[in-house]
Protein backbone atom coordinates (compact mmCIF):
# COMPACT_ATOMS: atom_id res chain seq x y z
CA UNK A 1 0.00 0.00 0.00
CA UNK A 2 1.09 3.98 -0.73
CA UNK A 3 2.15 5.43 2.34
CA UNK A 4 0.84 9.13 3.20
CA UNK A 5 3.01 12.15 2.22
CA UNK A 6 4.28 14.14 5.54
CA UNK A 7 3.92 17.98 4.98
CA UNK A 8 5.49 20.77 6.71
CA UNK A 9 3.01 23.46 7.09
CA UNK A 10 4.43 26.82 7.64
CA UNK A 11 1.47 28.89 9.42
CA UNK A 12 3.00 31.99 9.50
CA UNK A 13 4.09 34.42 12.19
CA UNK A 14 0.29 35.22 13.64
CA UNK A 15 -2.25 36.65 11.17
CA UNK A 16 -4.31 33.88 9.91
CA UNK A 17 -4.09 35.93 6.87
CA UNK A 18 -0.68 35.09 5.95
CA UNK A 19 -0.87 31.38 5.59
CA UNK A 20 -0.13 30.80 1.74
CA UNK A 21 -2.39 29.53 -0.65
CA UNK A 22 -0.27 26.03 -0.76
CA UNK A 23 -1.00 25.91 2.59
CA UNK A 24 -4.63 26.55 2.69
CA UNK A 25 -5.10 24.22 -0.02
CA UNK A 26 -2.53 21.26 1.77
CA UNK A 27 -4.86 21.79 5.09
CA UNK A 28 -7.96 21.77 2.96
CA UNK A 29 -7.25 17.98 1.56
CA UNK A 30 -5.28 16.49 4.45
CA UNK A 31 -6.77 14.01 6.87
CA UNK A 32 -4.73 14.29 9.78
CA UNK A 33 -3.19 17.56 11.47
CA UNK A 34 -0.11 17.55 14.36
CA UNK A 35 0.97 20.74 16.00
CA UNK A 36 2.86 21.44 18.95
CA UNK A 37 1.32 21.90 22.13
CA UNK A 38 2.31 23.16 26.03
CA UNK A 39 1.67 20.70 28.53
CA UNK A 40 -1.36 23.07 29.93
CA UNK A 41 -3.06 22.50 25.88
CA UNK A 42 -1.98 26.07 24.09
CA UNK A 43 -0.93 25.26 20.61
CA UNK A 44 -0.31 28.68 18.66
CA UNK A 45 -0.08 26.68 15.50
CA UNK A 46 -3.58 25.06 15.99
CA UNK A 47 -4.75 28.50 16.74
CA UNK A 48 -3.40 30.19 13.54
CA UNK A 49 -4.63 27.68 11.19
CA UNK A 50 -8.08 26.51 13.13
CA UNK A 51 -10.42 27.55 10.30
CA UNK A 52 -8.83 24.95 8.37
CA UNK A 53 -8.92 22.05 10.65
CA UNK A 54 -12.94 20.97 11.19
CA UNK A 55 -13.38 17.57 11.14
CA UNK A 56 -9.88 16.09 10.58
CA UNK A 57 -8.04 13.91 13.33
CA UNK A 58 -5.44 16.06 15.37
CA UNK A 59 -2.11 15.25 17.09
CA UNK A 60 -0.82 17.36 19.82
CA UNK A 61 2.78 16.96 19.81
CA UNK A 62 3.12 17.74 24.07
CA UNK A 63 6.10 19.83 24.63
CA UNK A 64 7.71 20.10 28.14
CA UNK A 65 9.00 23.38 28.65
CA UNK A 66 12.39 22.92 29.77
CA UNK A 67 15.91 23.15 28.94
CA UNK A 68 16.95 19.36 29.14
CA UNK A 69 16.79 17.96 25.94
CA UNK A 70 16.24 14.23 27.23
CA UNK A 71 12.23 14.92 27.99
CA UNK A 72 11.58 17.15 24.71
CA UNK A 73 13.83 14.68 22.48
CA UNK A 74 10.92 11.29 23.62
CA UNK A 75 8.55 13.91 22.91
CA UNK A 76 9.06 14.44 19.34
CA UNK A 77 10.19 10.72 19.68
CA UNK A 78 6.64 9.71 20.52
CA UNK A 79 5.04 11.77 18.84
CA UNK A 80 7.07 10.28 15.70
CA UNK A 81 5.27 6.81 16.08
CA UNK A 82 1.89 8.09 16.41
CA UNK A 83 2.57 9.82 12.84
CA UNK A 84 4.43 7.13 11.56
CA UNK A 85 1.40 4.77 12.13
CA UNK A 86 -1.19 7.43 9.89
CA UNK A 87 1.45 7.93 7.52
CA UNK A 88 1.70 4.05 7.27
CA UNK A 89 -1.93 3.60 6.90
CA UNK A 90 -1.89 5.66 3.57
CA UNK A 91 -2.82 8.88 5.64
CA UNK A 92 -1.35 12.35 4.48
CA UNK A 93 -0.26 13.85 7.77
CA UNK A 94 0.53 17.98 7.78
CA UNK A 95 2.51 19.13 10.56
CA UNK A 96 1.82 22.67 11.60
CA UNK A 97 4.50 25.32 12.26
CA UNK A 98 4.40 28.75 13.26
CA UNK A 99 6.48 31.04 10.91
CA UNK A 100 8.58 28.52 8.54
CA UNK A 101 9.21 24.81 8.85
CA UNK A 102 13.03 25.27 9.08
CA UNK A 103 13.53 28.63 10.31
CA UNK A 104 14.15 27.63 13.75
CA UNK A 105 10.96 25.20 13.62
CA UNK A 106 9.86 22.34 15.60
CA UNK A 107 9.66 20.72 12.28
CA UNK A 108 12.77 20.16 11.76
CA UNK A 109 13.12 17.28 14.47
CA UNK A 110 10.20 15.25 12.97
CA UNK A 111 12.14 15.53 9.74
CA UNK A 112 14.51 14.03 11.21
CA UNK A 113 12.53 11.07 12.64
CA UNK A 114 10.73 10.55 9.72
CA UNK A 115 11.82 11.96 6.39
CA UNK A 116 13.86 9.34 5.63
CA UNK A 117 11.13 6.56 5.72
CA UNK A 118 8.44 8.66 4.00
CA UNK A 119 7.78 11.50 1.11
CA UNK A 120 8.05 14.72 2.65
CA UNK A 121 6.86 18.12 1.22
CA UNK A 122 7.78 21.63 2.75
CA UNK A 123 5.39 24.45 2.83
CA UNK A 124 7.46 28.04 3.34
CA UNK A 125 5.70 30.08 5.99
CA UNK A 126 6.56 34.09 6.66
CA UNK A 127 9.07 34.07 9.65
CA UNK A 128 8.95 36.09 12.61
CA UNK A 129 11.98 38.38 11.63
CA UNK A 130 10.28 38.71 7.98
CA UNK A 131 6.30 39.86 9.55
CA UNK A 132 8.50 42.10 12.39
CA UNK A 133 10.67 44.19 9.97
CA UNK A 134 7.16 44.61 7.82
CA UNK A 135 5.60 46.59 11.07
CA UNK A 136 8.25 48.14 12.19
CA UNK A 137 11.38 49.42 9.68
CA UNK A 138 13.53 48.23 6.46
CA UNK A 139 15.78 45.31 7.66
CA UNK A 140 18.41 45.16 4.72
CA UNK A 141 19.76 46.87 1.35
CA UNK A 142 22.24 47.01 -1.03
CA UNK A 143 25.48 44.81 0.38
CA UNK A 144 24.34 45.29 3.92
CA UNK A 145 24.19 41.97 5.96
CA UNK A 146 21.43 40.62 8.33
CA UNK A 147 22.49 38.18 11.25
CA UNK A 148 19.78 36.17 12.98
CA UNK A 149 20.59 34.49 16.31
CA UNK A 150 18.84 33.41 19.25
CA UNK A 151 18.71 34.96 22.44
CA UNK A 152 19.84 31.90 24.25
CA UNK A 153 23.59 32.53 22.41
CA UNK A 154 26.38 33.51 25.08
CA UNK A 155 26.96 37.01 25.90
CA UNK A 156 30.44 36.71 23.64
CA UNK A 157 28.87 35.29 20.31
CA UNK A 158 26.03 37.94 20.96
CA UNK A 159 28.84 41.11 21.54
CA UNK A 160 30.51 40.30 18.17
CA UNK A 161 27.34 39.93 16.41
CA UNK A 162 26.07 42.90 17.21
CA UNK A 163 29.71 45.01 16.62
CA UNK A 164 29.75 43.09 13.18
CA UNK A 165 27.19 43.43 11.58
CA UNK A 166 24.52 45.48 10.18
CA UNK A 167 21.45 44.32 10.98
CA UNK A 168 21.03 41.61 13.90
CA UNK A 169 17.46 39.94 14.28
CA UNK A 170 17.40 38.49 18.04
CA UNK A 171 15.05 36.33 18.61
CA UNK A 172 12.68 34.89 21.61
CA UNK A 173 14.24 37.22 24.11
CA UNK A 174 11.74 36.29 26.94
CA UNK A 175 13.84 35.61 30.00
CA UNK A 176 17.20 37.17 28.48
CA UNK A 177 15.59 40.70 27.58
CA UNK A 178 17.43 42.53 30.65
CA UNK A 179 20.63 40.63 29.70
CA UNK A 180 19.93 41.89 26.01
CA UNK A 181 19.23 45.48 26.80
CA UNK A 182 22.82 45.69 28.68
CA UNK A 183 24.68 44.31 25.75
CA UNK A 184 22.83 46.38 23.29
CA UNK A 185 24.21 49.64 25.54
CA UNK A 186 27.28 48.13 26.31
CA UNK A 187 28.05 47.61 22.14
CA UNK A 188 26.95 50.96 21.34
CA UNK A 189 23.89 49.34 19.75
CA UNK A 190 21.26 51.09 21.75
CA UNK A 191 19.91 53.97 19.36
CA UNK A 192 19.58 51.07 16.40
CA UNK A 193 16.90 49.06 18.53
CA UNK A 194 13.38 48.22 17.97
CA UNK A 195 11.93 45.44 19.83
CA UNK A 196 8.66 43.93 18.76
CA UNK A 197 6.26 41.20 20.39
CA UNK A 198 3.92 39.00 18.58
CA UNK A 199 4.17 40.49 15.31
CA UNK A 200 1.20 40.36 13.06
CA UNK A 201 -0.82 39.36 16.23
CA UNK A 202 -3.65 41.55 17.60
CA UNK A 203 -1.51 42.30 20.62
CA UNK A 204 1.41 43.62 18.31
CA UNK A 205 3.43 46.09 20.21
CA UNK A 206 6.51 47.53 18.85
CA UNK A 207 8.58 49.70 21.06
CA UNK A 208 10.76 52.15 19.19
CA UNK A 209 12.72 54.04 22.25
CA UNK A 210 15.32 52.02 23.70
CA UNK A 211 14.77 53.75 27.43
CA UNK A 212 11.33 52.48 27.02
CA UNK A 213 12.07 48.64 26.64
CA UNK A 214 11.74 47.23 29.77
CA UNK A 215 14.28 45.97 31.61
CA UNK A 216 12.52 42.78 32.80
CA UNK A 217 12.34 39.71 31.30
CA UNK A 218 9.33 39.64 28.77
CA UNK A 219 7.31 37.34 26.25
CA UNK A 220 8.25 34.39 24.25
CA UNK A 221 7.10 35.52 21.18
CA UNK A 222 9.31 38.83 20.76
CA UNK A 223 12.38 40.25 18.47
CA UNK A 224 14.65 42.68 18.63
CA UNK A 225 15.95 44.25 15.42
CA UNK A 226 18.92 45.53 15.63
CA UNK A 227 19.55 48.31 12.37
CA UNK A 228 22.23 51.10 11.39
CA UNK A 229 20.64 54.68 11.46
CA UNK A 230 21.70 55.31 8.27
CA UNK A 231 20.44 52.24 6.46
CA UNK A 232 16.91 53.77 5.66
CA UNK A 233 18.56 56.49 3.83
CA UNK A 234 21.33 54.43 1.70
CA UNK A 235 20.52 54.21 -1.81
CA UNK A 236 19.10 50.78 -3.94
CA UNK A 237 21.59 50.48 -6.52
Amino acid sequence: MTTGTLYGVGVGPGDPELLTLKAVRILQSVPVVAYPATPQGGAQARDIAAQWLAGKREIPITMPCMLDRGPVNQGYDEAAMVIAAALADGQDVAILCEGDPLFYGSFSYLLQRLGDRFPCVVIPGINSVSAAAAAATPLITGEQRLTVVPATAGDEVLRQTLLASESVAILKPGRHRPRLLELLQETGRAEDTLYIEQASRPAERIIKRFAEIPATPGPYFALFLIVRNNAQGQAVE
